[in-house]
């Protein structure tokens, strides 16, 4: 009877398709984006980014971006980043340099850990800290519109308005809909306009 049963089960799996090499012979569109280097995902989002005009589809996008930033391909600096990000949350902004000065050592042209060291050194005021590690960012990752942000309020916090106008400006290049970076051109714009009068 043994002998029967395995003859029947044997005989179903033999008539049945084969999806596994189907599967193979056109793969799922997941298998193909996943196929693509980091830096091709950067491009294909940054020109969807660029392209986009509804506001809520753009962050989603720029969000998108972030992920990709964020992802640095060493466990082990992903492990010190949510380190440091923890150790922002809380405000021990000591913690956070500690951890994010090993982020830069170990992998120096991870553009995201000196964004990330940027803004703890904002956080503490440390401006001028802050203005070397965005820019240590923007020279690896030049579409950093997060750095050119942070460089824009530096900018401005410190009076130099031309420049802060200028840094946004380049943020809406990278990023037309971002809403905080048209809100400042349109103000410094105004004020600007306002001085030469």
């Amino acid at each position: 009877m043994r002998n029967v049963f395995a003859f029947m089960v044997g005989t179903a799996l033999l008539g049945a398709p084969l999806p596994v090499f189907a599967q193979e012979a056109s793969p799922p569109k997941a298998v193909e984006t996943a196929a693509r280097t980091p830096a091709e995902r950067l491009d294909r989002l940054f020109a969807r980014l660029k392209r986009e005009r509804n506001e809520k589809a753009a962050q989603r996008i720029a969000g998108q971006i972030t992920q990709e930033w964020n992802s640095s391909g060493s466990s082990s600096i992903d492990l010190l980043m949510q380190w440091s990000q923890k150790a922002m949350d809380e405000q021990k902004f000591d913690v956070a340099l500690d951890f994010l000065d090993q982020v830069v050592i170990l992998k120096p042209a991870y553009a995201e850990g000196w964004n990330r060291r940027a803004t703890v050194h904002f956080m503490m005021q440390s401006l001028g800290k802050s203005m070397s590690d965005i820019d240590q960012t923007l020279q690896l990752e030049p579409r950093h519109f997060g750095a050119l942000a942070g460089l824009a309020q530096i900018m401005k916090n410190t009076g130099r308005r031309e420049l802060a106008l200028d840094a946004y400006q380049r943020v809406l290049s990278i990023y037309p809909m971002m809403r905080s970076a048209q809100n400042e051109v349109s103000t410094l714009s105004e004020e600007l306009a306002g001085e030469s009068i």
